[in-house]
Parts: structure tokens; sequence; C-alpha cells
């Protein structure tokens, strides 16, 4: 792989990861009401959807999905729904002090770290931006009559040190908001907030979805 394909590559994967979408949505809110330690399971689970994704791109999945318009209207539907899920799960939430839950963490049984990086990689796997990039973005960066399992996995170690650490730093800041919103009144508008996003991003993906 030429020096310039992958500085190219980096700049473009650093510009999309680092634009706020549903998963950056998901970890700064873990991050507020779980801390930054237990929410990097949700930055995990982002990034092995992430992977997924590239992988079905390297397999000649992501031709399929760029041309076949059920194949899309399908994922973008079911990524609509969950994100709307968990809209009206962040709306309904009790507002409890995010102070309390960083520093004497729930019960492993309340919100085990499987849960968290379940959620991380349901969001992931119907990230338009995450779907649209590896159907018809991701394989011009591999130069055919080169190595492909080198350049596949250069091009994925690449991804995964860029998402994680980009999508860490969401839940970083979303743990040092919790202090702010050690207050009942405030922590219910974080939540309609969020639960407001998730909701309109949701709605957005299914009329857009319904209108093709």
């Amino acid at each position: 792989m030429e020096w310039w394909t992958w500085i190219t590559y980096v700049g473009v994967i650093t510009a999309l990861i680092i634009f706020p979408g549903p998963v950056a949505l998901l970890c700064t809110t873990h991050g507020l009401r779980f801390g930054r330690h237990r929410a990097f399971a949700t930055v995990l689970g982002g990034g092995v959807a992430s992977l997924v994704l590239m992988t079905l791109s390297a397999l000649g999945l992501g031709a399929v999905l760029a041309t076949s318009e059920t194949a899309f209207f399908v994922l973008k539907l079911l990524g609509g729904a969950y994100l709307a899920y968990l809209g009206l799960q962040a709306w309904l939430a009790a507002p409890s002090s995010p102070v309390a839950a960083v520093s004497e963490p729930a019960p492993a049984s309340v919100r085990p770290a499987s849960g968290l990086f379940r959620q991380g990689f349901l969001v992931g796997i119907g990230n338009p931006k995450d779907l649209l990039f590896f159907a018809a973005l991701f394989p011009n960066f591999i130069t055919i009559g080169e190595p492909q399992v080198l350049q596949f996995a250069i091009l994925a170690l690449t991804w995964l040190v860029i998402d994680t650490t980009l999508m860490t730093l969401y839940a970083t800041a979303g743990a040092g908001l919790g202090r702010w919103f050690d207050s009942p009144g405030r922590l219910r508008a974080f939540h309609r907030t969020t639960g407001g996003l998730f909701l309109g991003a949701g709605g957005t993906l299914i009329a857009t979805s319904a209108s093709k």
C-alpha cells in the first residue's frame, strides 16, 4: 500500500468518525450514565460493528449492498427502529444521579458490560455513515494486484485505533459532564435531549427509507 493512499484513508475516516453521529451520542450518554471505564464496552461494540461491515465490504458484499435497494432499505429501517427505541428509553429514563453511578457503579446484573457492548454494536451496525462508507468508498483504498490480506489488516487496524480513540474521547467528555448534571432537573433535560436526538435520527432514517 502506498503511503499517499494510507494518509488519504486516515484523513477520510478521521473526518467521518469524529463527526457526531449515533455511536458518538451513545458513547457520550453511556459515559455520563455509567462512567468512562464502563462506557468503553460501548466503544468496543461500535468498533466491532465497523470491523464486521469492513469485512463484508472486503468480501465483496459491500457491492451487493450498494446496488441492492432492498438490502439497504432493510438495514436502514432496522437501524432507524433501534435508534427510535433507544430514544424512547432515554426519554423515559429516571433522573438518577450520574455522579453516584460513576462513583458507585450499578451491579453487573443491572447494566452489564455485555449489554453496553451490545448496544454499541447494534447502533454501529446500522450507522448510515458507516454503511455508505464501507459499501461505496472502502473498496477504493484496496489496490488490486497487491497482497489483499495485508492491506485489509492495515486498514482495519488503522480504523480500529482511530475509532476507539475518538469514541473514548466522547465517552470521557460525557463522564466529565457528570457533576454538572448532578441535579434531577438537569439530568431529566439531558435525557429528554438525547432521547429526542435518537428519536429524530431514527425517524429520519425510517422516513427516508419509506420514501424510496
